[in-house]
């Protein structure tokens, strides 16, 4: 008689996958059981709620005593590192100089005998028409005539100047963020070493707000346009090198073995193969430094470099909200022409070898027309004031209204407006707000580690809970808190409208193009334009500073959620009809569920904004890490503004690890390509 054995019918490692199943199952309720137990027993561990002040680390005078080491001490024997910086700065000085005078300011020379000729900038009539033709030649008359208007714009609306300037920063920004982000994404994809070493600091240049590096950009590169033009190369130039490596890494095998079957060495094969065939990739790349390069042109305002920026910056301090505005979509309208430019160059077809024995015209018909016209109207420049700068009579203004519009609605709305407020801020903002504050920190990490190890193992748990734990030992849980307050509701509320939009956008291609419109102007328009109305509406506060974050944070819910449900495969749809589900059933059975990764991915950066909107909002009001970001600015603090920058930045690279980690267990349990 043969008696079973159970143990030979159990697969091998089975009982340490049930176990370790069980594990998971049990870990959250006893991590929370542990939550509540402190919350209870307060006083048996009162350390676990206030980290005790003995113990803060003193980063900030860390940082402090090693910037006066680079600026004082360090000597290379031939220069500084103080006379290595201001020799970078000199050379800076160079480009933006010429870029200034030729668009804006015009050129002085001085002559032998003490007196200064002075030449004028190039005139309005001559970049307008420059553009206008630069975009027929890349596009089409489309292009041409959207990009015409929104220049036109900048000389009707009394902006041109100004526009210049912001412009002439954005020429020498964009050449030199893109050439410093190729060569570290090539250096990054030839080496894995060099890639580990590069994109934790690319996570922390793009998570950083910029607020918390001004003082040190200040410190070693002075005030004025060179510094305000490192600070944007700080925050412009990490898409960049991410954007290189995803290019580089993208091009066919089949074109890169052809390559060594023709002999091309390493060098040639990066510069006469690779590159080229990435070119698409790397315009992204440019078009992406050219718009978060306008993105800064506020904070780089702040120190020095003028332009649209300083007039919105100007407009917020006196609550001019007409003029701020004016200035804003100047800017939007800058960077929407930018934006359009970099696209149609990326996606032109490369043009056909024309013969020599053309003439120049017919071989560069735009470039030959471009140079007459800009000649030709310099010139009548010179003599007729109006061809070189636009007639101060004929510029006009929406700001008077916007003014009366926001004055309107102050006097007959402001009680249903202070209703709503007040309802908002005491039953919302205020008790999620205790509730958090009244957690034990240590408590709240356990649960970060948990929701790591559970994601994505005790690589991601390590990291997480090291990087929540440097929020207590800094002595900035408290900020830290009210800043997750902050975002936490923002993301609650900006999702909940943002992905019906995305689901609206998904389903009507008609109102797809218009919400389209809208995002990308609320995108591109300045995070300071969105302070003035919701300061003039309900004063300075949280209830104001949550509106603009929801604003200004929302738009990638409707974007990815749009993307998501489109990426849906057509023939799972077409299954779904087939075994008869109504279109209400197609959309939460399959559509959502498939697009959800997306979604979250939405989601996260709704958190990334909102963090980076925070040390906006911290000038109305708030008392969380953006805050103490900006009391380091105005003390000059430099340690003090990077101890809590790198708070900020901490607290949106647990989300996103975190989050990221999900999307992409989620995309392999749905079969779906990472």
């Amino acid at each position: 008689m043969n008696v079973p054995t159970h143990a030979a019918e159990v697969p091998p490692g089975q009982p340490r996958l049930r176990a370790q199943s069980r594990l998971r199952a049990l870990a959250w309720p006893l991590a929370l059981g542990f939550v509540v137990a402190l919350m209870v027993f307060e006083g048996g561990a009162p350390w676990a709620f206030a980290y005790p002040e003995t113990l803060v680390l003193p980063l900030n005078v860390w940082i402090n005593a090693l910037m006066r080491f680079l600026l004082d001490e360090l000597d290379f024997g031939i220069f500084t590192f103080h006379e290595f910086t201001r020799a970078i700065s000199w050379l800076l000085t160079q480009p933006m100089e010429l870029a200034k005078a030729t668009l804006a300011t015009g050129f002085k020379i001085e002559l032998g005998d003490d007196s200064v000729l002075r030449l004028p900038p190039l005139s309005w009539l001559a970049v307008l028409g420059g553009a206008v033709l630069l975009a027929h030649h890349l596009k089409d008359w489309k292009l041409a005539l959207l990009v015409g208007l929104a220049f036109l714009y900048l000389a009707v609306f009394g902006q041109w100047e100004s526009a210049m300037l912001t412009l002439a920063s954005v020429v020498v920004a964009v050449p030199l963020g893109a050439a410093v982000g190729l060569i570290f994404g090539v250096l990054a994809y030839r080496r894995r070493s060099a890639e580990m070493a590069i994109m934790p600091v690319l996570d922390m240049m793009q998570t950083m707000p910029a607020f918390a590096y001004l003082v040190p950009v200040l410190i070693m590169f002075g005030f004025g346009p060179v510094g305000a033009l490192v600070a944007t190369l700080i925050y412009a130039i990490p898409p960049m090198v991410r954007v290189t490596i995803l290019a580089l890494r993208k091009v066919p095998e089949e074109i890169v073995e052809f390559g060594t079957m023709a002999g091309c060495s390493k060098r040639q094969m990066l510069w006469k193969v690779m590159l080229p065939t990435a070119r698409p990739g790397l315009t992204l790349g440019v078009n992406q430094v050219i718009m978060l390069s306008l993105n800064m042109v506020i904070i780089a305002s702040m120190i020095g470099a003028g332009g649209l920026g300083f007039d919105v910056l100007k407009a917020l301090r006196s609550l001019w909200i007409g003029k701020g505005l004016e200035a804003g979509i100047a800017i939007t309208l800058l960077a929407i022409a930018m934006d359009r430019l970099s696209q149609a160059a990326a996606n032109r077809p490369p043009s056909a070898p024309r013969s020599k024995s053309q003439g120049l015209l017919r071989r560069h018909p735009h470039l030959t027309v471009a140079l007459v016209v800009i000649v030709a109207s310099t010139a009548a420049g010179l003599l007729v004031g109006p061809i070189q700068r636009y007639p101060d009579q004929l510029v006009i203004t929406t700001a008077p209204f916007w003014d009366e519009s926001i004055r309107y609605i102050n006097i007959n709305f402001y009680d249903e407006l202070n209703v709503v407020k007040n309802a908002v801020l005491l039953n919302v903002m205020l008790p999620f707000k205790r509730f958090l504050l009244s957690l034990p920190w240590l408590g709240v990490i356990g649960l970060i580690v948990l929701a790591g190890w559970q994601l994505g193992g005790w690589r991601l748990a390590t990291l997480v809970g090291t990087l929540a734990l440097y929020l207590v030992v800094t002595g900035l849980w408290e900020a830290a808190m009210i800043s997750v307050y902050m975002i936490g509701i923002a993301v609650a509320i900006g999702t909940a409208f943002g992905i019906p939009l995305g689901v609206w956008a998904s389903r009507n291609e008609r109102i797809s193009r218009v919400i389209v419109v809208i995002l990308d102007t609320l995108q591109t328009l300045p995070n300071f334009v969105y302070l003035m109305p919701v300061v003039m509406l309900f004063a300075v506060g949280d209830f104001s500073a949550l509106i603009a974050v929801i604003v200004y944070a929302f738009v990638p819910a409707v974007r990815y959620t749009n993307f998501g449900i489109r990426q849906v495969p057509p023939n799972l749809i077409e299954a779904s009809r087939a075994a008869g589900c109504t279109q209400r059933q197609i959309l939460w059975k399959v559509q959502l569920p498939l697009a959800l990764p997306e979604i979250m991915l939405g989601v996260n950066q709704v958190i990334m904004m909102g963090l980076a909107m925070l040390v906006i909002t911290a000038l109305i009001g708030t008392r969380d890490l953006g805050q103490e970001v900006n009391i380091g600015l105005g003390r000059a603090d430099p340690g003090y503004g990077l101890v809590a920058g790198f708070g900020i930045a901490f607290i949106a690279m647990i989300a996103d690890r975190l989050i990221g980690a999900w999307a992409t267990r989620r995309k392999a349990q749905l079969g779906l390509p990472a």
